[in-house]
């Protein structure tokens, strides 16, 4: 951030009539030309997208015709966009999508890690189970770089070239320098218009590379979803597709309970979002044209970034009692204790409200 450039605050959390805490942060809203429709703070600053850009991360996945040879659901490429809670079904999901290309789980090289999901935890541990990398929540999204690698190898289930080729392809697939990687960094630069070399590269937690771009740039990219302007047509196919499939699957884009899997349950096509680490969203809204790209300056998730894209959405849509109603649920919530008494409320700032 630039020095002389404070970021307003866009969420607080109130207890006893005072305000207790506060988040800063910044965003855009941006049309498919480029136009900004609202900006707050610095949207000029590159930043790490992390796991907000994994539909754009997916494009080539459908465009490169591997989800069509492979036939992939609605589930399993709603899986490829997600940060999933590592519950039964995503794991099982995930698996599907490795057998389909005709390998498993040992080439995946995302790292494992326990379910985010309680539940999911507790029944592994109960079957005396260690997790595996399916339960990695970015698993759904190497799984999707697994079947490109098969459709690029030319080596999907049956085809020639055989498994020890196809699993020395496969090898080192998160690196920058891979195919796979330098196809998914391709998509990413023509959907945001920014020069990827100009920026810092970073590895993301599941280890693949991750571009700083600016949140202007990163608005553009989800306006671009959201209407197909500005990008190649087998792009914008993809596009589409991977929003209709997350509609149509919003459990699969992150788990149960989820904020991104109550909006796409509730908007279905209306709404495209995805949250991403260190307090990044994005958001595709394609009744408006518009994309949203927000960045919260301490990296807070759930507790802020969450509300403020609730915020946007409650004022950009034309909405229903039903929407108005859901949406004021996330924009302001109570803040309850352990005996479930409400102590206080979570909430859209004044300057976000009246920007």
């Amino acid at each position: 951030m630039n020095t002389a450039t404070v970021d307003p605050i866009l969420v607080q959390a109130t207890r006893g009539g005072i305000v207790e805490s506060f988040h800063r942060g910044a965003l855009a809203v941006v049309d498919a030309d480029g136009a900004l429709v609202l900006s707050m703070g610095d949207i000029e600053r590159p930043i790490f997208p992390r796991s907000a850009i994994k539909l754009l991360q997916a494009l080539p996945l459908v465009a490169s015709g591997a989800a069509d040879a492979l036939a992939l659901t609605d589930e399993e490429l709603a899986l490829a966009c997600a940060s999933h809670s590592g519950e039964e079904a995503h794991a099982r999901t995930a698996a599907g999508m490795l057998a389909k290309a005709g390998v498993d789980v040992s080439v995946l090289e995302c790292g494992t890690h326990w379910p985010y999901n309680e539940e999911a935890q507790r029944e592994l541990a109960r079957r005396g189970e260690a997790p595996s990398a399916l339960h990695n929540n970015c698993s759904g999204k190497h799984s999707g770089f697994v079947c490109l690698a098969c459709r690029m190898h030319g080596a999907g289930k049956g085809a020639e070239g055989g498994a020890a080729s196809l699993r020395g392809f496969l090898s080192g697939y998160v690196r920058p320098e891979h195919p796979v990687m330098r196809e998914v960094s391709a998509a990413l630069q023509a959907a945001t218009g920014w020069d990827l070399t100009k920026s810092a590269r970073g590895i993301d937690g599941c280890s693949i590379p991750t571009h700083a771009v600016p949140l202007k740039n990163l608005a553009l990219a989800f306006a671009r979803v959201a209407t197909g302007q500005g990008l190649s047509p087998e792009h914008a196919r993809a596009a589409t597709r991977l929003r209709r499939a997350t509609a149509r699957a919003p459990f699969f884009t992150s788990g149960s309970g989820k904020f991104d899997a109550r909006v796409l349950a509730h908007f279905g096509e209306r709404v495209y979002c995805k949250v991403g680490a260190e307090g990044v969203h994005c958001a595709a809204v394609p009744e408006l044209g518009l994309g949203i790209a927000i960045k919260m300056d301490d990296g807070n998730n759930s507790r802020a970034c969450e509300v403020v894209l609730a915020a946007l959405l409650q004022r950009l849509l034309p909405a229903s009692d039903a929407d108005t109603g859901f949406l004021a649920g996330l924009s302001d919530q109570p803040l309850r204790n352990r005996k479930d008494i409400e102590v206080g409320r979570l909430q859209a700032a004044a300057a976000l409200r009246t920007a």
